[in-house]
């Protein structure tokens, strides 16, 4: 056994998950040991700008101490009941919560794809018992491009041959329809089987595809005309990620079920939750749906914490304002100048920029690679695509200094 007082490189780290771990990632070669606010800190010390924030789970920064506080605090005194019994915090927090965001009822889980299945799980029960629709039958329209997880559930959805080769059968009663395109969603509408249309306001894992500005309230629109409910998976939009609290906010509708993981906990607990309305959600009953973790008094007393946060310190409006900052800077200065970069997109600090690697299919690789030589965290998604998302606790001076080493990384690799 290797105590943690054996210093160990991080090269000796890498080989170790090599060998005994399953490989199912594939880690940019840093590895951290520590954060703080928009810091990390590999096992030599050397200090980075963290702009992945752990897919948005860390929007409130690395360990802030108010959220450490609750956690520490709440871990002295109750972890886990299960919901076997009542504890004194959960009602506190579901009250909290519902208020917060403006619904009648919250069901709480942990990790954000267990928010997935438990909002399609709740449309076909409302979809049987509201709608109608005959047993067995209900389905729930995706789109092309969305991510949600990797269970088999999530995998059926998806449009990715990664995420779906060699792991069928996939799960029935599922439409897929093209992404921002309102003709195609409202043929799929037109069954009256179909209880649900979930849909990420922004598409993060696909490479931050933010969708036309009608395309959202036009679905909105469609659902409630066709009777089928609108679910937004705000998980990595959610929570002042795009400027907003909510991605939706943008366009002025509350989804009939919202949602919410990733920074629900400010990244120091796995806790997500879903809300709707009292004629949604009490159609579940005792023994219908559960998770021994669910719920925990630590989820709760740690989510009430980074929400506070969020509002307290004004992290949506921070990221607003640095984020026009950021897609002009990179606009006018990689986009119009070079051509390695073609586009840069995004709301708030969830943005991306497309790389041209038509001649280098390894160049956003090698650019992430480089960045990080220079103390800056990001990586590629779907090949020529980097995603930077920082915590949203950065200072307008910090996000320009990051934007210089972007810049200067970027340039090296002009012709």
């Amino acid at each position: 056994m290797i105590s943690e007082e054996t210093m160990l490189s991080s090269q000796d780290l890498i080989q170790l998950e090599e060998r005994y771990g399953a490989h199912n990632y594939h880690p940019l070669p840093v590895v951290l040991a520590k954060g703080r606010g928009v810091f990390v800190w590999d096992v030599e010390d050397k200090q980075y700008y963290d702009f992945l924030s752990a897919y948005s789970a860390v929007n409130q920064g690395h360990c802030h101490p108010r959220i450490i506080k609750a956690l520490v605090e709440q871990a002295g005194k109750l972890t886990l009941t299960s919901r076997a019994f009542y504890n004194d915090i959960l009602g506190r927090f579901e009250k909290y919560i519902t208020e917060y965001f403006g619904y009648d009822r919250v069901l709480p889980m942990n990790t954000g794809v267990e928010g997935g299945e438990t909002a399609i799980k709740l449309a076909r029960k409302w979809g049987y018992v509201n709608k109608g629709i005959p047993v067995n039958q209900a389905k729930i329209v995706f789109v092309t491009g969305n991510f949600w997880g990797r269970t088999l559930a999530a995998i059926s959805a998806s449009t990715d041959s990664k995420s779906t080769k060699d792991f069928g059968p996939y799960m029935p009663g599922y439409k897929i329809v093209p992404y921002n395109d309102l003709p195609a969603l409202e043929e799929a509408l037109q069954d009256p089987t179909v209880a649900g249309f979930m849909v990420e306001p922004i598409q993060g894992e696909a490479g931050v595809v933010v969708p036309d500005d009608h395309y959202l309230p036009g679905a909105y629109k469609l659902c409630k005309e066709y009777n089928v409910l609108f679910i937004a998976d705000e998980i990595q939009t959610g929570l002042g990620r795009t400027g907003k609290l909510l991605c939706c906010d943008y366009h002025n509708f509350k989804p009939d079920i919202l949602i919410l993981g990733k920074a629900l906990s400010g990244g120091t607990y796995p806790v997500s939750a879903i809300l709707a309305n009292d004629e949604i959600m009490l159609n579940l009953h005792p023994g219908e749906h559960g998770s021994t973790y669910g719920g925990n008094p630590l989820a709760c007393a740690v989510g009430m914490e980074a929400l506070e946060v969020l509002k307290n310190e004004q992290l949506a409006e921070n990221a607003f304002h640095l984020g026009n900052i950021f897609r002009e800077r990179m606009q006018q200065n990689l986009v119009d100048k070079t051509k390695i970069v073609t586009s840069v997109r995004g709301k708030g600090l969830l943005n991306a920029v497309v790389v041209n690697d038509s001649e280098d299919g390894d160049l956003a690789w090698n650019i992430c690679l480089k960045m990080a030589e220079n103390a800056l965290l990001a990586k590629p998604t779907h090949g020529n695509i980097i995603r930077f998302a920082p915590p949203l606790v950065m200072t307008e001076a910090q996000l320009h200094e990051c934007c210089d080493i972007i810049e200067q990384t970027v340039l090296t690799f002009e012709v």
